[in-house]
């Protein structure tokens, strides 16, 4: 992040934004490669969060889109798409990578406006998607099985094969970058996918889908159905067809789609809520903490399920760590996502909402604010803005301290020792991910194997990591792994086979 004065921050957020119309009919579902309106003819408004204006407009698909979603992957499966070999579809998703890398700005753009977040993050995760599809495209080919020792006379071994037709429920927050750790993985292993964005964020996943057609990828083996999460969602979630499910979202909403798909009895990948710590011992490098500890908790305004909301501080610093992060926090910039500052607006009113009260509870409960960022005085009426927030040494039991704000608010915790920041960081209901910063390498393994979380860093923090590395959370951030070779073992479904040859 770039650091600038409030001053600059409102000469900058004063231009006014581009003209941008979107290259495409927004209002189409993609079933069996054809674009076509939802069943019943109705459609949804996205807004521009920047400035609340209407952006676009959506298909509401239903449960009739979604069986014929269904229908479409399914017969994708029985016919080109099922018959590709590993190699051939590795090919085809570097090829799709390769387009995506040739529209990073045209992604980078809808997903600015779209979502809220800065051009500058949208080209990442617009690259990032890109990379997923290379990862991918590259380990098609490469899930091997194996030979077991049995009894004499028999060979055995073991297949790796798709699941058959897979549904994805992909977040407003990230949506490429879902798109790329979960369609890509599935679709490496030879799955045929039906994707529902969030109704608040779609427009680069219907981009996507297009990119993806205009490769070559067979007609049907990706369905995308736009839509509200109660209706498409739901449908897709409970739908006999479906194989296997992949979610990534709210604990409550990844409850009733456990719950859904329990009644078909098929696999369901959850990535949930977080409250991620970082953890900084006062033999750390603090130069090198010190922008991991922003960036990580602020980076899309807070609006990441593995954001370091909670920064836990050795005591002997902690007055250090405090004042340098309030410095930096008081130079931040914000604006609409076009502006493409540090920081830009909130998905939506609602959310606005909900931050804003989680900072008014913290105000009422007594706890000092130790920095806030400066609103421009220009921004748009309409946008979704708020102030980054950073509270003070805050009780760990406190409700900012153990529920997902889902904004920019983070709290500052001190503690004395290695037992205490082990009790502090494992005292939530989630697991996601955690970063350590020490320089003793006894503390850093000691620390790691104790942490409850699915991801530990030590002196850095990767805010979900690489495409390389193995993603997923325990307890209440949910279970299942996404990234790495975890994710193809996840949408694939072993065979075990045993030849009697004498």
């Amino acid at each position: 992040m770039a650091h600038n004065p409030s001053a600059a921050a409102a000469q900058e957020t004063d231009v006014a934004a581009p003209t941008f119309t979107v290259p495409f009919d927004t209002r189409l579902l993609c079933i069996g490669g054809i674009w076509r309106a939802a069943a019943g003819g109705e459609t949804l408004a996205l807004t521009n969060p920047s400035d609340g204006s209407d952006l676009a407009h959506i298909a509401r698909g239903g449960t009739a889109d979604i069986d014929a979603a269904v229908a479409a992957a399914q017969a994708a499966l029985d016919g080109e798409w099922g018959r590709l070999t590993a190699a051939e579809r590795g090919r085809l998703l570097g090829a799709i990578g390769r387009k995506v890398l040739d529209n990073v700005e045209l992604l980078a753009m809808l997903e600015a406006l779209d979502v809220g977040k800065p051009l500058k993050q949208g080209r990442a995760d617009a690259v990032a998607l890109a990379r997923y599809l290379e990862f991918y495209g590259g380990a098609a080919d490469k899930v091997h099985g194996e030979t077991l020792p049995f009894l004499n006379g028999y060979t055995a071994l073991t297949l790796r094969e798709p699941h058959g037709v897979t549904g994805h429920i992909v977040p407003w927050n990230y949506p490429m970058q879902i798109v790329g750790r979960s369609v890509g993985a599935a679709l490496a292993m030879g799955n045929a996918c039906v994707l529902k964005p969030a109704e608040e964020a779609c427009l680069t996943v219907l981009a996507f889908a297009r990119i993806a057609i205009e490769a070559g990828l067979p007609a049907g083996a990706l369905n995308v159905v736009t839509g509200l999460g109660n209706e498409a969602g739901a449908a897709l979630s409970a739908h006999p067809g479906i194989a296997h499910i992949s979610f990534t979202g709210s604990v409550a909403t990844g409850r009733l789609i456990q719950a859904a798909v329990a009644h078909n009895a098929v696999p369901v990948t959850l990535e949930l809520g977080g409250k991620s710590p970082q953890i900084v011992f006062a033999d750390a490098d603090l130069d090198a903490a010190l922008p991991h500890l922003i960036n990580a908790g602020l980076q899309n305004a807070g609006q990441t399920c593995s954001a370091a909301s909670r920064i836990l501080v050795e005591r002997s610093v902690f007055v250090q760590v405090r004042d340098r992060m309030a410095e930096r926090y008081r130079r931040l910039s914000i604006g609409p996502a076009v502006a493409d500052l540090d920081m830009g607006p909130l998905i939506s009113k609602r959310q606005q909402q909900i931050v804003e009260h989680f900072v008014a509870l913290g105000r009422d409960s007594g706890l000092r604010i130790a920095a806030q960022g400066e609103l421009p005085t220009d921004l748009p009426r309409g946008g979704s803005f708020v102030r980054p927030t950073l509270f003070d040494d805050v009780p760990a039991d406190h409700a900012l301290a153990q529920q997902e704000i889902f904004g920019p608010v983070q709290v500052l915790i001190a503690f004395d020792g290695d037992a205490e920041a082990l009790r502090i960081a494992n005292c939530t209901a989630f697991g996601l991910v955690a970063g350590v910063w020490t320089r003793d390498g006894a503390r850093q393994m000691r620390m790691a194997r104790a942490l409850k979380c699915g991801q530990v860093f030590i002196n850095n923090y990767g805010a979900g990591g690489g495409v390389e590395l193995p993603f997923g959370g325990v307890r209440h951030s949910g279970h299942g792994r996404e990234k790495g070779f975890e994710a193809l073992y996840g949408f694939s479904t072993l065979k075990t086979i045993a030849i009697q040859h004498g």
